[in-house]
């Protein structure tokens, strides 16, 4: 680079200044050339406003008749004026001007002969103007422009000659310098093109450098990925292991020790008299306080595993699920449940989905209308929860919002996919595409 580009500005000047240097010598060539080709064609028209004045002269001389006055006198009436323009051109030219000085003279010697004998023809003095035509002094002075006038040609032809010769220069120089300016450039573009392959082969390097730290950052990544989904997915189990646990320890320790309870109050109920009001006020409260807890007990089981769902099924178990949350929410709440072909843990899958969505519905959504449906469509199964609360920005969802997130990782853990669909102000739609269970064929008698 600190070669090849003062190599190309360098080039780029001198193809610059030979250019404007060839411009301006051939625009001042062909600007002398046409003050030639105008001098030229001015002497030309003089010599020939010469003649024709000198022919209708003669005729005038010789006939009488009065129209060869009208050439002679529109060329002598232009004379002049081609005398001026002439003056004119010269002016710059010191020697052509002395020519052209004689030339002049003569000029306004011819043109005085001839006005004399025309003029003696009018007044009919035929001898004198008869003696002026046959003098030598006429043909003299128009021998004398012819001569001057052919210098002056000869003139304008070497003048002409050397502005050709001038615009040939030019071009040969301009000729020259373009060659000298390609092979610079030609030099600078060789010097440019082995630094662009050397730069090529760096940035190959560098390239595959980097693939390669790509490749090795997305196979780590792509390994932690797994193992992150594996790690989320085990502890998913596991929980749902210790809910299980944990329900079955709440049914049959805590459901014992109530029912035990109940029937003690029971017992003493019955062997208390009517004679104890009082008494029988508190073991009437007591006995609905056990039924609270013996409700709470059963709401906390099924929170924490359904058993609706092993007992009686997913549409059922989403019925119980609606109907409860319309309870507790005061919302209206519409489901479609259709009977599907799902294994337990997909069953677990849709369950959760949409306790999950129903419970952030009743926490953020402030909605008034609910729609809960399952679709089969017998390769695959849709669940959708959807509402018309005020929604949110699905492209600004919070980092703290592991509920969203907690569904996505259960549902592709289970080889569906999820999709939310929500804007503010127009409400939000959870739904899940799952794999539906194929049907186990019967076998035939």
């Amino acid at each position: 680079m600190a070669i090849s580009l003062p190599l190309a500005l360098l080039a780029a000047s001198i193809l610059i200044a030979i250019n404007e240097t060839g411009y301006n010598r051939s625009v001042a060539a062909l600007n002398s050339m046409a003050q030639v080709q105008e001098t030229r064609g001015a002497v030309n028209r003089l010599l020939q406003h010469m003649l024709d004045a000198e022919t209708g002269q003669r005729g005038y001389l010789l006939t009488g008749e009065v129209s060869y006055l009208e050439p002679y006198q529109n060329a002598t009436a232009v004379i002049n004026q081609n005398l001026d323009l002439l003056r004119t051109l010269y002016l710059t030219q010191p020697e052509e001007l002395k020519v052209f000085a004689e030339l002049s003279r003569n000029v306004q010697r011819k043109l005085a002969e001839m006005d004399v004998s025309v003029r003696l023809r009018k007044q009919g003095n035929e001898d004198a103007w008869k003696f002026v035509l046959t003098t030598d002094v006429g043909k003299e002075h128009m021998e004398a422009i012819r001569v001057q006038s052919q210098l002056l040609l000869e003139t304008t032809v070497q003048r002409q000659a050397a502005g050709e010769a001038q615009i040939t220069r030019a071009l040969v120089l301009s000729r020259i310098g373009i060659a000298i300016v390609a092979l610079v450039g030609l030099l600078a573009f060789y010097m440019y093109l082995r630094q662009t392959t050397a730069l090529q082969v760096v940035d190959q390097r560098v390239q595959e450098d980097l693939q390669r730290e790509r490749d090795l950052l997305g196979r780590q990544v792509k390994e932690r990925t797994a193992s992150l989904a594996e790690l989320a997915t085990h502890l998913q189990q596991v929980r749902e292991q210790e809910r299980g646990h944990l329900a079955r320890e709440l049914h049959d320790e805590l459901g014992a020790l109530l029912t035990a309870a109940k029937l003690d109050v029971a017992r003493l109920k019955s062997r208390l008299g009517a004679d104890a009001p009082d008494a029988q006020q508190r073991i009437q409260h007591l006995t609905d306080t056990l039924n609270s807890g013996i409700a709470l007990k059963r709401r906390i089981i099924e929170d924490l595993r359904p058993s609706s769902l092993t007992n009686l099924g997913l549409v059922t178990s989403l019925e119980i699920l609606a109907r409860e949350f319309g309870e507790r929410s005061g919302l209206a709440l519409a489901t479609s449940l259709e009977p599907v072909e799902l294994d337990e843990a997909s069953q677990l899958t849709v369950y959760r989905l949409v306790q999950e969505s129903l419970t952030n519905i009743g926490k953020y959504a402030h909605a008034t209308q609910v729609n809960v449906s399952l679709q089969n469509y017998g390769s695959h199964v849709t669940v959708e929860v959807q509402d018309d609360g005020k929604g949110f920005d699905t492209q600004h969802i919070a980092g703290a919002s592991h509920g969203l997130a907690g569904m996505r990782h259960r549902v592709e853990a289970a080889g569906g996919r999820l999709t939310i669909t929500s804007a503010p102000n127009e409400g939000a739609r959870i739904s899940a595409m799952l794999p539906a269970v194929p049907p186990v064929p019967h076998p035939t008698p």
